[in-house]
């Protein structure tokens, strides 16, 4: 549970701004779960603005040609620039060489009582290889360890890695890196299943264990394909299960076509992998949560607040729940509404996404028409007492729908247990003691959560 600045500030973040949303997340949200505070992607352009031009781009890069943070953006990681020249021709990809570091703003963060994440592309700078920079702690040199054949295709800034020493050398050096950085979660795109790279996977892995850090491994981009699932379960933490989710419930897309990942899609996709048995600290990722205000420049559109209606992020956080994904926050926290703040600390839903009883068996439940009705139980929140019942049932249909049907026939009833139940609508907070029949209105798009809690 956390919060990335990807959907508010795209590639643009800045420290300050960084910071202001980090202290909102402990003062607001942290009481409820809400931990890591992640910077994605860009971090190391000097001019975010010109990505669309990729040739002009200005990057910052250190002595063994890792990416580091650009000063004049995070101004906590200033260090020693320019501190090496390369003597020949000038290179055509212009970066200067810093010493720059995230360690103090990653103390920053850890004194805040939160945990510090960054994101990357997988692969090697081209940059660097333009330079043959050497890799830290080894004899190989960047173009030992490149791929210059493996270019990701919507991101001009990396090579791939090839599975050799050097290969290794290289991401030992990344990962050690990060460990002194103090970074907490890393999340490594470009890797996952449009352009599957499992040697890179394995490589970063391996990385991570040799510095001794726990450090979360989140893969991207979607959709990940099921075949993988052993691979993904055993090498990652969480990985995504589609392209890039945004706030729209549909969208006319091309055959094949992922991107955006519209809600009413995510159903398929979530329901997919509630079928496989996986452990703690395994996560399949629904993305993140495109709530509250999208500004000032949103990894995709314009700046807006949400499209999606308040109805539809409900929906969101109850099938993320029920899938068990991490919940990321992608709202400018600095401008964190009521509402959206409401719907972020129902204490009721975070205890079924952070304890539901799913691995191991699918989620039962059972479709008729527009309506979904999913089945799951959730450990209680201390020991000893009972796994409670969690029933989601959602209106995939753009009509209001009426509901009448017994508890048993939703399955609000355990094995074994009388037909009436002690129920909670986790939304409105209502109780309903003695239960005999689920009468409910759902709105188009909506959703109705109901608990038994004894």
């Amino acid at each position: 549970m956390g919060w990335n600045s990807w959907d508010a500030y795209g590639l643009r973040i800045t420290e300050a701004q960084f910071r202001d949303n980090a202290i909102v997340l402990r003062t607001k949200l942290l009481p409820f779960g809400w931990r890591y505070a992640v910077i994605d992607e860009g971090w190391f352009f000097e001019n975010p603005e010109d990505r669309p031009k990729p040739d002009t781009l200005r990057y910052a890069i250190d002595a063994h040609g890792r990416y580091v943070p650009v000063p004049a953006r995070f101004p906590s990681a200033a260090g020693r620039p320019n501190i090496v020249a390369y003597p020949g021709p000038v290179p055509k990809l212009a970066a200067t060489i810093e010493e720059t570091s995230f360690k103090p703003l990653a103390d920053w963060v850890h004194a805040q009582g939160l945990l510090f994440g960054i994101h990357i592309v997988h692969g090697i700078p081209r940059a660097s290889v333009e330079r043959n920079m050497p890799i830290a702690d080894s004899s190989f040199r960047a173009q030992d360890a490149a791929d210059t054949s493996d270019a990701c295709p919507w991101d001009p800034t990396n090579w791939g890695v090839k599975d050799n020493a050097a290969g290794q050398a290289w991401y030992d050096s990344l990962m050690k890196q990060y460990a002194d950085w103090g970074v907490d979660l890393l999340k490594v795109d470009c890797i996952l299943e449009k352009t599957y790279k499992p040697t890179e996977i394995r490589q970063i892995r391996r990385a991570i264990d040799k510095t001794g850090r726990k450090m979360v491994l989140s893969l991207s981009e979607g959709p990940a394909s099921p075949s993988h699932e052993a691979e993904f379960a055993s090498l990652s933490n969480m990985w995504r299960i589609s392209d890039d989710f945004w706030d729209v419930w549909t969208m006319a897309q091309k055959p094949g076509e992922t991107f955006p990942q519209p809600l009413k899609g995510q159903f398929d996709r979530v329901a997919t992998w509630t079928k496989f048995d996986l452990k703690p600290g395994q996560w399949p990722d629904a993305d993140m949560l495109p709530f509250g205000e999208l500004r000032p420049s949103p990894g995709w559109g314009v700046p807006r607040h949400t499209r999606l209606t308040p109805d539809e992020q409900k929906t969101v956080m109850t099938l993320w729940a029920m899938g068990q994904s991490p919940l990321i926050l992608g709202a400018n926290l600095t401008l964190l509404d009521p509402a959206t703040l409401s719907l972020l600390t129902n204490r009721d839903l975070l205890a079924i996404d952070q304890h539901a009883v799913v691995r191991g068996r699918p989620v039962q439940g059972f479709e008729t028409g527009d309506l979904r009705v999913w089945r799951m139980e959730v450990q209680p929140a201390r020991p000893g007492g009972h796994n409670q019942i969690a029933v989601a049932l959602f209106n995939l249909s753009d009509k209001a729908m009426e509901v009448d049907r017994s508890v048993s026939e939703v399955g609000l009833v355990r094995a074994g247990g009388s037909e009436a139940s002690d129920v909670l609508d986790v939304w409105s907070g209502k109780a309903t003691p003695q239960m005999q029949r689920v009468r409910i209105t759902i709105a188009p798009h909506g959703c109705v959560l109901l608990l038994v809690r004894r």
